[in-house]
Order: structure tokens, then C-alpha cells, then sequence
């Protein structure tokens, strides 16, 4: 497996593993709020953990598919790459809501920068 398709994998993995932290998450809150919000965000991300899933056997069972183009293995690859920090958002504004993270990043509020 050469380096983009062990990109591709790698990168559908972290998405999966990604979408399960938000799905239970999303899971709990929708068990104490049962909103259709939290509905549609759980089956959202189970079809787009489902996708990732047969994402990862394709690309591990079906390698030669891709094995003689190179752009569309860059473009499988960027694909993946933009799923990843779209997910990554949606991680970061459900596991830190209050922006507890970004605040860490920037300094903590009303303190002096040189």
C-alpha cells in the first residue's frame, strides 16, 4: 500500500473514530432532550461512519482500483482530508461547547498579551 492510499485509510479511520465520540455524545443528549436536531445529527453520523466503514474495506480489499491513477487517488485522499476537518469542527463545537479549547489556545480571557 503506498502513501496515499495508507492516506486515505488512515485518514477514513480517524473520521470513523471521530463520528463514534460525536454519535455517543449525540446519543446521551437525545436520550435526555429528544430533540429532532440530535435525531438528524445521529443519523447523520451514522451514515457517514457507515461510509467510512466501506470506505476502509474498498480501499483495503479493492486496492488495484486505484492503484493506476494517481489523481484520483489525490483526489480520494483531499476528499477524505476535507470530511476529516469538517468532522473535526463538529467534534470540537460538541465536546467543547463553551470554547473552553479555543480559549486555551488563545490565552486566558481579559489577561495581558505582550
Amino acid at each position: 500500500m503506498d502513501f496515499w492510499m495508507s492516506s486515505a485509510v488512515g485518514l477514513a479511520a480517524v473520521n470513523l473514530l471521530l463520528l463514534t465520540a460525536l454519535g455517543a455524545v449525540w446519543l446521551r443528549n437525545y436520550r435526555t432532550f429528544r430533540t429532532n436536531l440530535l435525531l438528524g445529527l445521529l443519523l447523520f453520523a451514522g451514515v457517514l461512519a457507515v461510509e467510512n466503514l466501506v470506505a476502509i474495506v474498498a480501499y483495503l480489499s479493492t486496492e488495484m482500483i486505484y492503484a493506476g491513477g494517481t489523481t484520483a487517488m489525490y483526489a480520494v485522499v483531499g476528499l477524505r482530508a476535507m470530511q476529516f476537518v469538517a468532522i473535526a469542527f463538529l467534534t470540537v463545537v460538541t465536546l467543547f461547547p463553551s470554547g473552553r479549547i479555543l480559549q486555551s489556545i488563545r490565552g486566558a480571557p481579559g489577561g495581558e498579551h505582550s
